[in-house]
């Protein structure tokens, strides 16, 4: 691994898990208030100051839209000099579950080299995942719900019964849902956060997630990839193509072939970072914790080139206006 290699993962380490601590905090302000708008906002500005301070040409590739034009797709950020990155963001991953405080909102980003990312457009993606340790193709995001279970049972060498599918809380879902239970296995629905979801997957044995399955954002598609390159594990993502709109807008990020499906290189390859922080409690994360004195927060930042996995367990002091 050469000098340069051992710096950038030194320096960028540590400044990726302060921004998501940073805005892991901004938007935890807001847990259990109501106010969606007002916790996207923090969360956003928190993110973009902090991005904004290091010392790289960041270009955004994921990220926010007309709403949140800091943070939009395209913008350049970062000090200016250094290396050139693609960034994808997602300052607030489940607002709902942030101001109903509720499990599993989370800030996260990946950090790729130039080229790095798949820019993927503000639609749906079809998503299945599951983690490492498998021969390569377990699961084929063509095959039924049926199909997939078994060959995940039968990789592991248990009954469907005893695996358990993630799955969004979504109408979209009920003929998803009745498949599924058709296998026998248990199904855990979630109310937003497939990002979570994905990721969880990785960490089955402490998670108690097998399985991904169901249509969720294809920017939050991006995000998970990225972690599970940094974690191992298999992902298949195919675009929803609803409607000429849809289409439209794959073709306005360069995407001819609609539909395309996409596995875990496709979604994000290279040398990457991920990083992410807890803002409610959740299957991977405690959430921001405030007290008189102190601020603490639970965060992973992970690098693919190296393999390595940090949890950061960070005390902040809670001083006036932080």
């Amino acid at each position: 691994m050469s000098q340069n290699h051992d710096k950038l993962d030194r320096i960028f380490t540590m400044e990726f898990a302060r921004v998501t601590e940073q805005t892991a905090i901004a938007a935890a302000r807001f847990c259990g208030r109501g106010d969606e708008e007002a916790a996207d906002k923090a969360a956003t500005l928190a993110m973009y100051n902090g991005l904004s301070a290091l010392a790289m040409n960041g270009t955004i590739v994921i990220g926010e839209y007309e709403d949140a034009p800091m943070l939009a797709v395209g913008s350049k950020i970062g000090a200016g000099e250094g290396p050139e990155f693609d960034i994808a963001v997602d300052p607030l991953e489940g607002a709902t579950l942030c101001v109903k405080d509720l499990p599993n909102a989370l800030v996260s980003m990946a950090v790729a080299q130039k080229g790095g990312l798949l820019h993927a457009p503000g639609m749906y993606m079809e998503k299945i995942a599951i983690g490492g340790e498998y021969d390569a193709r377990i699961i084929n995001i063509e095959a039924t719900p049926g199909e997939n279970i078994e060959a995940l049972a039968k990789a592991r060498d248990v009954a469907p019964e005893d695996l358990t599918v993630c799955i969004l809380d979504r109408s979209r879902h009920a003929r998803l849902i009745e498949d599924v239970r058709k296998t026998g296995a248990a199904i855990r629905l979630i109310g937003d956060g497939d990002i979570a979801g994905v990721i969880a997957t990785a960490s089955w044995e402490q998670t108690g997630i097998d399985i991904y399955m169901g249509v969720g954002g294809a920017p939050e598609g991006v995000l998970a990839a990225a972690a599970l390159r940094c974690v191992g594990g298999q992902m298949q993502g195919r675009l929803v193509i609803r409607n000429q709109g849809d289409a439209a807008l794959a073709r306005s990020v360069g995407i001819e072939d609609t539909g395309k499906i996409y596995d875990l290189e496709d979604l994000a390859r290279g040398d990457l970072y991920f990083a992410a922080s807890g803002i409610t409690d959740g299957s991977m994360f405690e959430g921001v914790r405030f007290d008189n004195h102190w601020i603490e927060t639970d965060t992973i930042v992970m690098r693919s080139s190296t393999g390595t996995v940090r949890r950061i367990n960070t005390r902040h002091v809670n001083a006036k206006g932080q």
